[in-house]
């Protein structure tokens, strides 16, 4: 009777285990929104772990994913609070149990684990304040009935706020170089250019030092926030009364349409690049701003973490464009066959 209760998870196991990653766009994302250190992320071990928990989650729910055990069992008082305190933040919270610590070292390993829970509740925390704060302030700014002068300056500040919360996002899970130099800068640039949340800062510094005023481009702002906002409810505030009368539904829906906001964003990010290519014919043109968010958009047509949306975006417009440039104006080919020979290289 065990083994025909263990039959249909093992089955379920081994096809979590062949299910290709890698060409699912949302296994990116759902990998780059795991804060976990370093070096937890290069362990295979953490990261099928994290696929298992994934697969539960987008392609099968009846997968029982087990909670990770510690690596290395303590043996003195310094080494329990490492590995419980790591194991905890590698499994989303779950603390195990260290059974070989006596009486004495058991209750310091305990005070070290609050400890350092507190302060990575303290960095959950920071992380939805800034969120929570900049959804307000980009409501705000695109409120149609607010003045001019103040809608302009919570626009410039929901970009300000999200480039701060990307940036200690960054630094919480990527820390910072090694060393000031440039092959220890160049490598660890390498190892956040692709991130969602680099992309994000760039975005926001694009726009925060522009002259335009483009309320279109809070857009992913919003999703954005909107994500961590309802991730962090979830999470934290899922057994209280307020929240499951007020906050659960839309909570719930956003967490189950990211792919839906993640398109949104994706449309309104290359819709924003047309914007500023219209923009260059009148007195606030920017040609510099120009050309450094089509790279921008280039990183994200590539980058993991949005090539699957960018790249479905892209080949709608291609279907719809390249057919009237071959009817109506096939003297552009040439110069069109010069863009995409940059854009995919």
């Amino acid at each position: 009777m065990g083994e025909e209760r263990e039959d249909p998870q093992k089955l379920k196991r081994i096809a979590a285990a062949a299910y290709d990653y890698e060409l699912d766009p949302r296994w990116a994302d759902y990998w780059s929104n795991i804060l976990i250190p370093p070096h937890l992320a290069s362990r295979s071990d953490v990261v099928d772990h994290f696929k298992r928990k994934f697969y539960q989650r987008y392609i099968d729910p009846d997968l029982v994913v087990e909670a990770m055990p510690s690596s290395k069992p303590s043996q003195s008082t310094k080494p329990s609070a490492s590995s419980s305190t790591t194991s905890s933040a590698a499994d989303d919270g779950v603390q195990p149990r260290n059974a070989g610590s006596t009486t004495r070292s058991s209750g310091a390993s305990a005070a070290a684990g609050s400890n350092t829970s507190s302060v990575h509740w303290d960095r959950q925390t920071l992380q939805f304040s800034v969120n929570a704060w900049v959804f307000i302030v980009a409501v705000l700014a695109i409120f149609p009935l607010v003045p001019r002068s103040l809608s302009y300056r919570a626009y410039r500040l929901s970009f300000v706020g999200t480039a701060c919360s990307t940036l200690y996002s960054l630094y919480a899970v990527y820390g910072k170089p090694r060393a000031w130099n440039l092959q220890a800068v160049q490598v660890y640039f390498q190892s956040i250019i692709a991130t969602k949340d680099f992309i994000y800062l760039i975005y926001c510094l694009t726009f925060v030092t522009s002259q335009l005023f483009l309320k279109f481009a809070l857009i992913p702002i919003l999703c954005r926030t909107l994500e961590h906002i309802a991730k962090f409810l979830r999470r934290n505030f899922n057994r209280s009364t307020m929240y499951r009368k007020y906050l659960e539904d839309p909570c719930v829906w956003v967490e189950s349409n990211t792919t839906t906001l993640n398109i949104l964003s994706s449309h309104a990010e290359i819709g924003l690049g047309f914007l500023l290519i219209v923009s260059l014919l009148s007195w606030q043109r920017n040609i510099i701003q120009t050309f450094m968010y089509w790279q921008l958009l280039k990183l994200m047509y590539h980058a993991p973490v949005s090539s699957g949306y960018h790249q479905s975006v892209w080949m709608k417009i291609g279907r719809t464009v390249n057919p009237l440039v071959q009817r109506y104006a096939p003297f552009l080919n040439t110069p069109v066959s010069a863009i995409q020979r940059w854009w995919f290289r």
